[in-house]
């Protein structure tokens, strides 16, 4: 249960890594400032197969449209994805994924919108940059540190996703819930050394409790991404600012469930999430708009 008797003994066990300063960092080119506090990134998907329908655009006109339209709500970055991460979902090359996303890319980055592209492939990564984007959400493991100076060189950022395996669409089980934050601060110790030994200098650590996730809609999976959003907080020990997904359950939230996101935001705000990853980005921002009022 999510009450004071649950929250209060894990704040104060943690203490040290809920009261670490994260790193403020600036994207100059167009003029934003992540501050310690919970900022939103919406999600545009030109992956035709994506379960969330709500956020799927099939054309280029729909696209620059949501973009722009979850800008205008309070977005402060835009996360474009070309290939969904679920299990069924098909493989997109690297030359589709550029070829779905770089239009699109490049008409927001005209309009100074941040945007950030969801890949775990360092190609598309780099020829995104190159087209306007501000942002690589990496969803794999990528050792080549050319691709870091790639990054640092454009002025851009990172997100770096944690996964077990070697990226989001890899078959591998999540480690026990007790045990996963002593895995994710190892793994997110030797990505960040690679990333800022390259350059770079603008970045955020992500559970990804979404990827790889082997259980099924239900209490259990309910149960274990709650968690996982409650102590997220643990990974400021690491200096920099902490990315969640916004969860959203079919077994709990039913017919209801566009709303489900809203009740993950109120959870990531409590847990000091810095960057919240968001379907729903009308529906999210005055939780987070909260934040100036208490």
């Amino acid at each position: 249960m999510i009450s004071a008797d649950r929250i209060f003994p894990l704040w104060l066990k943690y203490r040290d890594a809920l009261e670490t300063p994260v790193r403020t960092f600036e994207f100059p080119k167009f003029g934003r400032m992540f501050e310690d506090r919970t900022y939103q990134m919406g999600v545009l998907n030109l992956s035709p197969d994506s379960t969330y329908r709500e956020t799927v655009c099939h054309t280029f006109e729909a696209a620059l449209y949501r973009g722009r339209r979850m800008t205008l709500e309070g977005a402060a970055m835009v996360d474009i994805g070309a290939e969904s991460t679920g299990d069924t979902a098909d493989i997109v090359s690297i030359e589709r994924q550029i070829d779905r996303m770089r239009p699109v890319v490049r008409a927001l980055a005209e309009e100074n919108i941040l945007v950030s592209v969801e890949t775990y492939h360092p190609e598309v990564g780099v020829a995104l940059l190159e087209a306007g984007a501000g942002v690589i959400n990496l969803t794999g493991r990528v050792d080549d540190s050319a691709f870091y100076e790639s990054i640092a060189k454009h002025e851009a950022g990172i997100i770096l996703c944690y996964t077990p395996g070697e990226n989001a669409r890899s078959a591998d089980y999540l480690p026990p819930a007790e045990d996963i934050f002593d895995h994710q601060l190892t793994f997110f110790g030797q990505r960040i050394d690679l990333a800022t030994n390259a350059g770079v200098e603008r970045l955020w650590v992500d559970p990804g409790f979404g990827f790889a996730l082997h259980l099924p809609d239900g209490p259990d999976r309910i149960r274990y991404q709650t968690d996982s959003i409650l102590q997220s907080f643990r990974l400021r020990e690491l200096g920099w600012p902490v990315t969640v997904q916004l969860t959203g359950a079919v077994y709990l939230f039913r017919d209801e469930v566009r709303v489900a996101q809203t009740s993950a935001a109120t959870i990531a705000v409590m847990s000091k999430a810095n960057l919240v990853r968001s379907h729903e980005v009308s529906r999210v921002q005055p939780v987070l708009n909260l934040q100036d009022f208490a």
